[in-house]
């Protein structure tokens, strides 16, 4: 990784997460966060990942993250990016999903599902738990855009 690390500490106001890039065959996995106003992202959908803990690493953070929301982990997990915005950065991992949705267990969110790159250029989908279209997080939009547009976005379609 040729970009600086920043660790989590107690006394930074900036929040660290990571979120991962899923990739299975063509499609990539997406989140519907649950639709509770007092988190991040509420009933929209995003990558999977979350907070950095204090000195947590993002590469150990994200495989965490991972482990506790959907019980998989990719075998390899590389940086794609890191994004500043206001009050976070985001550090922005990619691997491949090598298994099917019915072998991940939801265990955090409303609904999980893959989407194709063209759903990912529309910013919405339906949700069969939600049983209605509901909007991606137009952070999370455009990072799954850069990296379509990106050659790291072939790892699984050859």
């Amino acid at each position: 990784m040729d970009q600086e690390i920043a660790l989590p500490n107690s006394e930074t106001g900036m929040r660290l997460v990571a979120i991962a890039i899923l990739q299975y065959q063509d499609k990539f996995l997406m989140q519907l966060r649950d639709d509770i106003p007092t988190i991040v992202h509420p009933g929209v959908w995003t990558m999977f990942g979350g907070h950095l803990d204090i000195g947590e690493s993002p590469d150990i953070g994200i495989c965490r993250e991972l482990n506790e929301e959907i019980g998989y982990i990719p075998k390899q997990i590389s940086l794609f990016r890191s994004y500043i915005g206001d009050q976070v950065q985001r550090y922005v991992f990619y691997g491949v999903l090598d298994v099917g949705l019915d072998q991940l267990e939801l265990n955090e969110g409303w609904d999980m599902d893959l989407l194709s790159p063209e759903q990912i250029a529309d910013g919405s989908h339906y949700s069969g738990r939600a049983l209605q279209n509901r909007p991606l997080a137009p952070s999370h939009q455009q990072i799954l855009l850069d990296f379509l547009a990106s050659s790291e976005s072939r790892i699984n379609m050859l």
